[in-house]
């Protein structure tokens, strides 16, 4: 059997610093049926010409210029113009390990249609690496070693959005690149975990991701934090609220305020709690915040937890556990 084409889509822009590097390690993987279907997103660099010479060396290599703006608008075009029967994404400024695409290859072969293929990652960055993206990358990587990324769907962006492939089919029933939401690669993940597809558990590095100042995650508004709280809530909305469930919010910090004037606008009824002495029987925004151990007097709850301390989360967890609630049914983390 003739190994199957895999489609790489490559959106770029003012990546001149990086793309050679990150071309380079797609030239010098183990597995060679694969194109390249990269979109120029307006560069005001030397990005594309630099993609242009990679192309007229390799034919495995096509760039093509974004007809409107923005990285989801790049993604579809990039889409269109693919033939591959497994799909996959990188980023124009990060590494591929040497066996990524053998890798992804032989998982979904071996597992076939309803399977998605997701690697580990290491940050790496020319002024070192912060404690959170040390921490994110520890979690992410303890998740994706079991298979069991979709468990924590509503923490952070569970799938890294440069490090996935799928079969072409399961990416059309996900809606592949259909949605105007941001952040894009959050928005796919709640929708793979929608249409059901299984994370194949993966112990190998096959994405070296590069930290630097002006990436843009870091300097598009697409990607600020209310953005994301915004696709939690919607999906949470969606996919696993419950009406017949009394719905508590637990935390009243920054997060929790968001949280809960959002519930408001979407006209959703819910009881606020929290276990600092200093905020109970306090009012804010029209509700009175009640102690944690309130929720007993509510057997049949779901639970929005926005406290971010890894410790306290630990500690309500337990608690939860206590009750006999379950995770990702009873309550959520959505921090």
């Amino acid at each position: 059997m003739a190994d199957p084409l895999v489609s790489i889509l490559i959106p770029y822009k003012n990546t001149a610093a990086y793309i050679k590097e990150c071309l380079d390690t797609i030239l010098a993987q183990t597995y060679t049926n694969w194109e390249v279907i990269s979109i120029n997103d307006h560069s005001t660099d030397t990005s594309y010409d630099i993609v242009k010479r990679y192309a007229q060396q390799d034919a495995r290599i096509k760039t093509y210029v974004n007809s409107d703006n923005g990285i989801i608008q790049a993604l579809r075009i990039a889409y269109l113009k693919s033939n591959g029967s497994f799909i996959t994404r990188m980023d124009s400024d990060d590494l591929m390990t040497p066996h990524r695409i053998a890798h992804m290859v032989r998982d979904l072969t071996q597992k076939g249609i309803g399977h998605l293929s997701v690697g580990q990652v290491c940050y790496f960055s020319s002024q070192g690496i912060s404690n959170g993206y040390e921490r994110y990358e520890k979690w992410l990587n303890a998740l994706t070693e079991k298979g069991a990324n979709l468990s924590e769907l509503y923490k952070e962006c569970v799938i890294p959005s440069p490090c996935w492939m799928a079969h072409r089919s399961d990416l059309d029933a996900c809606g592949a690149f259909d949605s105007d939401h941001y952040p894009e690669d959050y928005d796919l993940a709640f929708r793979f975990y929608a249409a059901g597809l299984q994370i194949i558990p993966c112990n190998e590095i096959l994405l070296l991701w590069r930290d630097y100042d002006s990436r843009t995650s870091r300097t598009s508004e697409h990607y600020a934090q209310n953005n994301f709280l915004d696709i939690k809530l919607k999906y949470f909305l969606k996919l696993h609220w419950d009406k017949n469930k009394r719905l508590s919010v637990w935390g009243a910090g920054k997060k929790g305020k968001q949280l809960a004037q959002m519930l408001q606008m979407e006209n959703v009824d819910f009881t606020w709690i929290c276990d600092n002495p200093k905020k109970i029987g306090k009012e804010i925004y029209g509700v009175i915040l009640k102690p944690f151990q309130h929720l007993v007097q509510m057997p049949n709850f779901q639970a929005i937890i926005t406290v971010a301390n890894e410790d306290e989360q630990q500690q309500i967890r337990t608690y939860l556990h206590q009750l006999e609630k379950k995770q990702m049914t009873d309550y959520f983390f959505f921090c």
